[in-house]
């Protein structure tokens, strides 16, 4: 129960403010990375009803590395143009969909895959909203959000080989977006594992990536690609995941031995980590155009993850 409220924790508390226009100075000098051509295509055809928009960033120092050490006076926000108010900021504590590959070619990386999740689960933390499938030729949830973390393990320990089909990851994917996008919140994110060497077997491709792209959740893929069989496979047969990852702000991530799903979990766990939540107010009815977003901090610069309307 604690993490189905901290999904709408915030939209409760901003529903009470009146909208206004920030007429603060900006100094000519701060340094902006615009978001718009970056939000979600939901994002920014939704017309503003609410008095607040949020906006997913990662604050970087001059040397590439996050800065967490954040607050409400250190951001800076226009849209169009125009300046807004800052109203909070927090790290990301959007629901997470992890969805393991249990197909036949699974075989060898199913242990690997469990025991990097697992670790992944605990460093995300008991906060952190998440949420457990599996997919072969179908996708499933074995553990949904309102499952305790001792029970989610559980499962993932029992998590069994189907070993009579082959894998689709687009359609694990898409099972993960329907799930995440079912919460509400503002943002989402599916991590899919794939142990297969392609992910677009099934007929439907272009309208599942157009669902999943529509639901607005941010799509991150680990794929062993280590090669299995005598048969090359063609180019082609591989694109189709990366592609989503792109469309939808995820990461790709290629490994070439199952030992090394934990290395790029851990990765993704620091990403998850260090993103950043900025609550701001919007006029009534504006819409999220050309947003910008910086930071005061000398030397430090912002990359955009997003603009979530309210």
């Amino acid at each position: 129960m604690r993490r189905i409220q901290n999904l709408v924790r915030h939209q409760l508390w901003s529903a009470v403010r009146d909208a206004r226009v920030l007429t603060r100075y900006l100094a000519a000098s701060t340094a902006f990375v615009a978001l718009a051509s970056i939000a979600p295509p939901i994002a920014r055809a939704a017309q503003q009803i609410g008095s607040s928009r949020t906006a997913l960033a990662t604050v970087l120092d001059p040397r590439n590395r996050p800065l967490v050490d954040v607050d409400v006076d250190d951001f800076v926000i226009q849209e169009g143009g125009q300046p807004r108010e800052v109203l909070s900021v927090h790290p990301a504590d959007y629901p997470i969909v992890v969805m393991i590959d249990v197909g036949r070619t699974a075989q060898s990386d199913l242990s690997f895959m469990q025991a990097a999740v697992g670790r992944f689960v605990e460093r995300v933390g008991e906060q952190r909203p998440v949420a457990l499938g599996v997919y072969s030729e179908h996708g499933r949830i074995v553990a949904a959000f309102d499952v305790e973390r001792p029970q989610l393990m559980e499962r993932l320990n029992a998590v069994a080989l189907d070993g009579s089909t082959e894998s689709v990851a687009i359609e694990g994917a898409a099972e993960a977006a329907r799930v995440a996008a079912s919460t509400g919140a503002l943002f989402s994110a599916a991590v899919v594992l794939s142990a297969a060497p392609r992910d677009d077997r099934s007929m439907r491709v272009d309208e599942i990536v157009g669902g999943i792209v529509d639901s607005g959740t941010m799509v991150h893929v680990i794929a062993n690609r280590v090669e299995r069989f005598t048969q090359p496979v063609a180019p082609g047969m591989v694109a189709t995941l990366r592609s989503l990852a792109e469309q939808t702000r995820g990461g790709y991530t290629t490994i070439y031995s199952a030992a090394s799903y934990q290395a790029a979990l851990e990765q993704l766990a620091n990403r998850f980590a260090t993103e950043l939540m900025v609550e701001y107010l919007v006029p009534n009815a504006s819409r999220a155009t050309d947003v910008k977003v910086g930071v005061r901090i000398p030397g430090a610069h912002v990359r955009g993850l997003g603009v979530a309307p309210r």
